[in-house]
């Protein structure tokens, strides 16, 4: 399995109209419901006059375990739009994804906007943290990129084994209806002024497994600056997916009056589960599943739901 790689430089651009702050303020208040993590502008300093008859060790240590109770992860975080988002909100995030490519991207946005980021370059299977963390959380269906059974069993157990007690995980994923019933065998086009892609998709039945073959032209130069004008073929995706690599190409075209453009493709492949199935994950690993919600309607999932968001609790290691 390989990461994005020529993608991530217009990854953002395509991705411009996705609801980062609608999705933001929604795990919010999951994490505010049903989670132990509290944000900066929430949270009680450990301070000289709330101490009580602490001493210094026990105040270290208090502290130290409210900074672990109130850390976010964010699993596949891209680009970090999202890990951002949820750092202006006062949360002490950080962000883990196998795409060094994107990895840099978001760290050159955190710099930018002057937030202090911790960005780990690690694969969600081989999830290896340096302390417990009070929220995990996974958006914009990065959970579906793993493929097999056991991969997401363990990457399951890897979250609880690294939450914080009764700390919880968020994820959401794209249901197999979405993929086989609404995505099916489509093409979606997008253009812009500096770049534009078309999107072969594929279902592969037996196996549940989505795959779309991505063409992109970008001009050159403006790979990592492209940006307004969109004009979509297709409006029934609203985001590109995290997902699986499985091969890369590229190549130059010379526009006579446009300049030069570099076409790349690139095949990525998810996987579609049922609501029934990921349940069955969460139990496998361990942990409690606490409640699940249409992510478009915030119901109670249904047939056609398209994507659902999970909400699990850790309840022992």
């Amino acid at each position: 399995m390989e990461a994005y790689s020529d993608f991530a430089t217009v990854y953002d651009t395509f991705m411009d109209e996705t609801p980062y702050e609608i999705w933001g303020d929604y795990v919010d208040g999951l994490i505010q419901k049903y989670g132990v993590s509290k944000a900066y502008s929430c949270e009680d300093v450990g301070s000289a006059e709330n101490s009580g008859d602490l001493n210094s060790d026990d105040v270290d240590i208090q502290e130290a375990l409210n900074e672990e109770r109130n850390l976010v992860v964010e699993l596949g975080c891209g680009t970090g739009s999202f890990t951002q988002i949820m750092k202006k909100k006062g949360y002490d995030i950080m962000g883990i994804d196998m795409s060094s490519d994107m990895l840099n991207i978001a760290r050159n946005k955190a710099v930018k906007e002057g937030l202090d980021i911790m960005y780990l370059e690690q694969d969600m299977r081989e999830l290896d943290l340096y302390c417990t963390a009070g929220t995990i959380v996974s958006v914009c269906d990065s959970v579906n990129y793993l493929l097999e059974d056991d991969d997401v069993i363990e990457t399951f157990k890897l979250v609880n084994n690294f939450l914080f007690p009764k700390g919880v995980f968020i994820f959401d994923f794209n249901t197999l209806h979405k993929y086989r019933d609404v995505i099916g065998d489509a093409t979606i086009a997008e253009n812009r002024d500096d770049c534009s892609f078309i999107w072969d998709n594929y279902y592969h039945e037996d196996e549940h497994i989505n795959e779309y073959d991505l063409t992109i032209f970008v001009r050159e130069g403006a790979g990592k600056s492209a940006g307004d004008g969109a004009e979509s073929a297709e409006n029934g995706e609203d985001e590109a997916d995290h997902d699986v690599i499985e091969d890369a190409t590229t190549e130059e075209y010379d526009v006579n009056d446009g300049g030069l453009f570099r076409r790349f493709s690139e095949t990525h492949y998810q996987r579609g589960y049922t609501l029934d199935e990921m349940k069955s994950f969460v139990k496998a690993a361990g942990m409690e599943l606490v409640t699940v919600i249409d992510a478009d309607t915030h119901e109670e999932p249904t047939e056609d739901s398209e994507r659902i968001y999970v909400v699990a609790r850790e309840c022992g290691k």
